[in-house]
């Protein structure tokens, strides 16, 4: 639900503020006081397009802010928690449009993409009015619409289910084919590769140790001379090291004889002595054992070069042979077993497609049951709408063999005949812009059962009706802010009459710049204000007692019958954001 509304220098307003509440609230004044644009700023606060045109004359930016109590959206609060995005139960929306046409976005004081504003949007807000019906005119949109309508939410998951499962081993299949077309081919250059690669068996960590090794024959000469250096130098003809440990020590010894405190020292010695003697034996062992082998030599540079060779021929280091051999020993082992492998597909593809026929029929039957109740609702409706004599109808087509999609088969289209005597035709080609934001709140009403966003917004729903249909109007917009919020910007004191709350929009000129300014009405004031919708320029007491008697008549009657709002969802409808800006 929204719940503040926040506008600074968009447009023709400076500086506005609004509070909102459960329920129909009307916004009222007179043509051009900016009614609209409260709504387009609105827009603009869920992501709607904007450009420098956004900001008012004179200003550096335009800034909107709008926060939304999500205590009934489960939607916004889960889409929150998914972008990690803290929200305490609150969801505060910011725009900022600069005069060179650059736009931020925030959520709870986080800057986000616009593309994430817009996301949020469309479960927060619903827009409805004469230049915002793309998506009521998108069959995609009516689909949703009839499918929430009809509680057809699981019908719809299974179908889904079903075709993903299809379109899984689908794909599998046509991958194994493309594979198989040169299947022949391919067995022989990898019966060929396999077979190579098997003669020089290569193992993990063999092309690596080869390598050493012939570093270390390449290098025996210098290896040679180091070692007898050092063997030298710890044990030479002179003693070397070592023998000036074993001096060392026995002098160490000695004086510890004195001086027990250099016994640790002598044992320090020792362990050295006994080291460099070890260090000794050991290189003595490492010079007998470097006498050149040819023929080894030889073989090590005749396996690596082997492994060189195959290396460059599969494009790979030496060290990922192994490997490869595994993976072309696995993919000869697939392309033999392909015959039985594509069997097995065949069967798995015609099995999941019998499994998606179940569901996609299940979901056509039911969809044509939720399409009589809706095209009953939404016609008797249209009755009272000023639409005498129109009819609404669901067109339900499901071709043979069926399409497969994750919608279902069925391709579904609005209806509506405006005119007695007049056949159904698409909603979008036959309606007018008035007659269109009827049967969208025709829909809306009807479809209470279905998933509605908590705030609804009806820009001028009222255009060309008056009297008693303007009345129902009224009261059809009262039915729907019994489960809700519904905003709606009005010319007709009918309309207005029906409303919880009302507030007058008003434009000014204050030192010759026009400012836009809201005025929450009560008492006199709303009766004024209704006055002056009913009778014009000139208010008299007659048009203030009528206007009275609309507020009393409204408070007494009850809304119209509607839908228990206990099984309705948190919204999937969408904000029509394409008017802003």
């Amino acid at each position: 639900m929204l719940t503040h509304l926040q506008i600074r220098d968009f447009a023709i307003v400076e500086a506005v503020e609004l509070e909102l509440a459960p329920g129909f609230t009307a916004l009222t004044g007179e043509t051009g006081a900016g009614k609209s644009i409260l709504v387009d700023a609105l827009l603009l606060a869920v992501g709607g397009r904007a450009d420098s045109g956004a900001v008012r004359h004179g200003a550096e930016r335009a800034e909107i802010s709008a926060a939304f109590d999500l205590a009934r959206n489960a939607a916004a609060r889960a889409w929150l928690e998914e972008q990690s995005i803290t929200h305490d139960g609150e969801a505060h929306l910011r725009r900022i449009v600069t005069a060179d046409g650059r736009s931020r976005a925030y959520i709870n004081g986080q800057a986000v993409p616009v593309q994430s504003l817009r996301a949020l949007g469309e479960s927060l807000v619903d827009v409805h009015g004469q230049l915002e019906f793309q998506s009521l005119s998108r069959r995609g949109y009516q689909r949703l619409l009839l499918d929430d309508s009809g509680g057809l939410a699981a019908d719809v998951a299974a179908a889904r289910s079903a075709y993903q499962s299809w379109r899984a081993v689908d794909r599998e299949r046509v991958e194994f084919e493309q594979r198989g077309r040169d299947r022949d081919s391919r067995l022989e250059l990898l019966g060929h590769y396999v077979t190579e690669l098997e003669a020089l068996d290569p193992k993990p960590g063999e092309a690596t140790a080869l390598a050493e090794e012939r570093k270390r024959i390449a290098s025996l000469g210098r290896l040679a001379e180091g070692s007898r250096q050092v063997a030298d130098l710890l044990a030479g003809d002179e003693g070397g090291a070592t023998g000036a440990l074993a001096r060392s020590l026995a002098m160490l010894r000695q004086l510890a004889g004195l001086d027990a405190s250099l016994e640790a020292t002598g044992r320090l010695v020792e362990e050295a002595h006994i080291a460099c003697r070890e260090a000794v034996s050991g290189l003595r062992r490492y010079m007998d054992g470097l006498d050149a082998d040819p023929a080894r030599q030889e073989w090590v540079e005749s396996r690596l070069a082997a492994f060189e060779a195959a290396a460059r021929k599969h494009r790979v280091e030496t060290s990922d042979l192994p490997e490869l051999k595994l993976r072309l020993e696995t993919e000869l082992s697939a392309l033999r077993e392909s015959a039985v492998s594509l069997a097995e597909l065949e069967r798995k593809l015609a099995a999941s497609a019998m499994a998606y026929e179940d569901a996609a029929r299940r979901l056509s039957a039911r969809r044509t049951e939720a399409a009589r109740a809706i095209d009953g609702k939404v016609t008797a409706l249209m009755q009272d709408l000023g639409m005498r004599g129109g009819l609404f109808e669901t067109a339900i087509r499901t071709a043979e063999p069926l399409v497969r999609s994750e919608h279902g088969a069925d391709e579904i289209e609005f209806l509506v005949s405006a005119n007695p005597g007049q056949p159904p035709r698409p909603l979008a080609k036959t309606a007018s812009g008035g007659e269109l934001s009827r049967i969208s709140l025709a829909l809306q009403v009807a479809t209470l059962n279905a998933a509605h966003l908590p705030c609804l917004v009806f820009d001028e729903v009222d255009a060309g009706i008056g009297g008693a249909v303007a009345e129902m109007v009224g009261r059809q917009l009262r039915a729907l802010a019994a489960s809700g919020q519904v905003l709606c910007v009005t010319h007709l004191a009918q309309v207005a009459s029906q409303a919880d709350r009302q507030v007058k929009v008003a434009k000014r000129t204050l030192r010759g710049t026009t400012h836009t300014t809201l005025e929450p009405l009560a008492g006199d004031s709303r009766v004024e204000e209704l006055a002056r919708m009913l009778g014009g320029a000139s208010i008299t007491e007659r048009a203030r007692e009528h206007a009275r008697e609309m507020l009393e008549a409204a408070l007494q009657r009850p809304a119209p019958r509607r839908a228990s709002a206990s099984s309705r969802g948190g919204g999937s409808s969408r904000a029509r954001s394409d008017r802003a800006g």
